[in-house]
């Protein structure tokens, strides 16, 4: 017997409430925004209390995230901005309206590393040190900022009828005889894979991988070097980054390439690397401090 999972009931069709959670006169607060910010917030939260498991300044962490937002955020639009560029040529004005959607996560890693840099060689503290604090942070608030795309309806995958899939209305714009807000290719379709939820589920997963090694480490039960967690983070999520990218109809492109998974695929080597370099070489990583384990 074969079971025909599109039969199944759709009590995980998802279907978004709009971008905007509330407007009061010229004041709008939109979900993007929300969980950018709340994702900021436990991030913050959550770095300190590790530092503090660390034996380490929580403050030192706090200041950290200052330099790490305004690193992480503009990078991670001007990363977007530029493969889009034939898009925002066209309308300048939209360059900075982050409120709307539209940025990388790959820019804002690129972004956040090089804020981090600075500040623990201007403070004297170990990087991979820093890193290993903020990566269960850093993917537990990209699985809370997934669901902003869920709200915007996009990012979305290819068409699918699985009882999971995500309803993409139809916007139809009569002067273009098109359905704003889906590809193309697919204006006939109206469900899609939910990619939101797939990296939102995926990052979960590698948060608790990170959190248990962390536990594990402190409570002794674990010998962990400097820089193990961040290059864990690097090569657990870009291994499930590479495999959603495929998935997903609105993919930043450098000609046929999508730049999501080249990125990617680097991520899964440089952390596999720096992993043999740690437990295989037994030689710390290059810092911007000496670093002990």
């Amino acid at each position: 017997m074969v079971l025909d999972i599109s039969s199944l009931p759709l009590a995980f069709q998802f279907t978004s409430p709009g971008p905007i959670l509330v407007k009061i006169g010229p004041l709008t607060i939109r979900w993007y925004g929300l969980l950018i910010a709340t994702a900021v917030l436990i991030g913050v939260s959550l770095s300190q209390y590790l530092a503090k498991r660390r034996n380490l300044n929580p403050e030192l962490l706090s200041d950290l995230s200052i330099w790490l937002v305004l690193g992480a955020i503009p990078a991670a639009r001007l990363y977007y901005v530029l493969f889009e560029w034939a898009e925002y040529a066209k309308h300048p004005e939209k360059i900075i309206a982050i409120w709307e959607g539209g940025i990388a996560i790959h820019g804002a890693i690129i972004g956040g590393t090089i804020a981090a840099l600075i500040f623990a060689k201007l403070k004297r503290v170990s990087f991979w040190q820093l890193a290993d604090l903020v990566a269960p942070s850093l993917v537990l608030g990209q699985a809370i900022g997934r669901w902003g795309n869920f709200f915007n309806s996009e990012a979305f995958g290819r068409p699918t009828n699985l009882p999971w899939k995500l309803y993409i209305p139809c916007r139809f714009d009569p002067a273009k005889n098109l359905c704003l807000g889906r590809p193309l290719e697919y204006q006939s379709f109206e469900y899609f894979h939910p990619t939101f939820l797939y990296e939102s589920l995926w990052d979960l997963m590698v948060f608790a991988l990170l959190l248990n090694l962390f536990f594990r480490s402190v409570s002794g039960k674990l010998k962990l070097k400097v820089g193990t967690l961040i290059m864990v983070y690097l090569t657990a999520y870009s291994t499930g980054r590479f495999w959603i990218e495929g998935l997903r109809t609105d993919s930043l492109m450098l000609g046929p390439l999508r730049i999501a998974q080249i990125v990617s695929l680097t991520g899964i080597i440089a952390g596999l690397a720096g992993l043999a370099w740690l437990y295989f070489r037994k030689r710390p990583l290059p810092d911007v401090v000496a670093s002990s384990d």
